[in-house]
């Protein structure tokens, strides 16, 4: 009989996920030996090969690819028999595997792990911060346990809940202020300043300035790899940018801008969080929401009415 171990299954799978030996011995905490050996072990259990292995990468055989859909769902299935018993308690303990969107995480995480931690010492929270795609697939494969992201994703396997609302704030240099604010017309033909492509505060920034593919030309997009970056180039006179309120307080204490809020109806993006339907720790992760929302609540800035704005 065919008896794989725990261990090698998750070898294996990490190995499929990084596509990479050192990669993915890293990602399990032991050695690429350790790795390769265990790996090596499970194909001559099977009796099939499960890589195509090369000087430079390990792609998936055909089978491979069959036989990981099978491995991710049991290894799935075993983490939620520790969260069975988890759930049996009133409050969680151990690891709480989060995931959070870049735009939300620099701003929210202390807060967050101090607010969690307060109540629950217990709790061992492990943090991964990366796009709303990759959160996805990673809590859909049972890799994490919630993730805070802007909602909404419409995946059916998934709970959605709301922390809060929040509008976008216009940055920009800080000579033009007591300018009038402009409008999403004219954000369209002025230098604008985005994330890079696979964020999500990126094609909501331009859903509000309307513009889609092929309408700006290349001069008038420049591209960031953080909104800390974005904030810098305005100050440095490149151009203008969105930022979320949240993030205000953090990215304009060290660069020459002004911050100004949009005439009604605001750009707004809701964050919420988002976990399994069939968790079995569903109901702390709800307590988990509100902590959150306390939180978020705690940090947001002063207001700026509609139209009005104010130098930093």
């Amino acid at each position: 009989m065919i008896s794989p171990t725990l261990r090698q299954l998750r070898y294996f799978e990490a190995l499929a996920r990084h596509g990479h030996f050192g990669r993915a011995a890293e990602s399990c905490s032991v050695s690429q030996p350790a790795l390769s050996v265990q790996v090596k072990e499970l194909e001559e259990m099977l009796g099939v090969e499960l890589l195509e292995r090369s000087s430079r990468q390990v792609r998936l055989t055909g089978f491979g690819e069959e036989f990981v859909l099978r491995v991710r769902e049991i290894l799935r299935q075993v983490d939620e028999l520790g969260d069975l018993a988890r759930a049996s308690r009133r409050q969680l303990v151990g690891r709480l595997r989060i995931g959070i969107i870049p735009t939300i995480a620099p701003y929210l995480l202390p807060a967050m792990v101090a607010g969690l931690t307060r109540d629950n010492d217990a709790l061992d929270i492990h943090l991964r911060e990366t796009v709303t795609p990759k959160l996805i697939e990673e809590l859909l494969d049972g890799r994490l346990d919630t993730a805070i992201v802007a909602l909404p994703v419409s995946e059916p396997q998934l709970t959605e809940v709301a922390l809060f609302e929040e509008s976008f704030l216009l940055v920009r240099p800080a000579e033009d202020a007591g300018k009038p604010v402009p409008n999403r017309e004219t954000l369209r033909e002025m230098r604008l300043l985005l994330l890079e492509e696979g964020h999500c505060f990126r094609d909501q920034a331009l859903s509000f300035c309307n513009i889609g593919a092929g309408t700006v030309r290349p001069r008038e997009l420049l591209d960031g790899s953080s909104l800390t970056t974005l904030v810098q180039m305005v100050g440095a006179g490149i151009g203008i940018t969105l930022i979320p309120e949240i993030a205000v307080s953090v990215e304009t204490r060290s660069a020459p801008v002004s911050i100004a809020r949009f005439e009604d109806p605001q750009p707004t993006r809701t964050i919420g969080m988002i976990w399994r339907k069939t968790s079995p720790i569903a109901p702390q992760l709800s307590g988990i929401a509100e902590v959150v929302r306390s939180c978020a609540e705690a940090l947001r800035p002063a207001a700026v009415g509609p139209g009005e704005e104010t130098r930093i």
